[in-house]
């Protein structure tokens, strides 16, 4: 609940950003961030639902407060993203939007991907987090449970290796420092990584960035 809290309180700061935006470029970064953070908030609505169901949780109004503050904010975005979209399809701006010129097209689209990457990401961490809290809340936890535990977090951090990678080459590629055509190249391989790395016979491809010299840790 802890975590809903916090959440709500980044959703409202970045709300606040996207209103306060000085220009359309800063505006949309922000409406992303907002976007992604809802979708956050949705998953613990979603973990909420599930412990409201639970016999072993006797006093539940904790839990209906936090899900009843998640909806509310869910309801502000629905507002966010129907005036977004009221904009970008009203007569004015049609009129007014530029023609995308084919390399920023190709941009787009991998950024795109990449982003709907990151977020799968994401959501298997959130997942694998809830997982560990919840198993190192029981008492007297068994050697299984200590494996599991450590399995989860070892998950993690290959997570969080992946989306650091995939956010440095986005900012490779904004800066032409790789081409979306090299990018796309890692797509099938990426995919593969994130619905297969739970399988028993899961290979890792050690090499999968090494074609786009990702291996510095300073920015791009």
């Amino acid at each position: 609940l802890k975590q809903v809290q916090e959440g709500v309180e980044f959703f409202d700061q970045i709300w606040k950003k996207v209103y306060s935006a000085q220009n359309a470029n800063q505006k949309e970064k922000y409406e992303g961030d907002l976007k992604k953070q809802i979708k956050k908030l949705q998953r613990y609505r979603d973990q909420i639902k599930s412990w409201l169901t639970s016999n072993e949780i006797k006093d539940k109004r904790p839990l209906q407060d936090a899900r009843k503050l998640i909806e509310q904010e869910m309801e502000r975005f629905k507002v966010c993203e129907k005036e977004t979209k009221t904009k970008a399809y009203s007569k004015e701006g049609l009129g007014l939007q530029p023609k995308t010129d084919p390399m920023a097209k190709a941009k787009n689209e991998v950024r795109g991907w990449i982003q709907e990457a990151l977020d799968q990401l994401q959501t298997q961490i959130d997942t694998f987090e809830a997982e560990s809290e919840s198993t190192k809340a029981k008492k007297g936890l068994k050697p299984a449970e200590k494996t599991r535990i450590e399995q989860l977090e070892t998950f993690t951090e290959r997570h969080r290796y992946h989306q650091a990678k995939l956010e440095k080459i986005l900012r490779m590629m904004d800066n032409d420092k790789i081409t979306p055509q090299q990018v796309t190249e890692i797509q099938d391989n990426l995919q593969y990584y994130i619905h297969a790395n739970q399988e028993a016979d899961f290979v890792e491809d050690e090499e999968l960035y090494t074609a786009l010299n990702v291996g510095s840790d300073d920015d791009q």
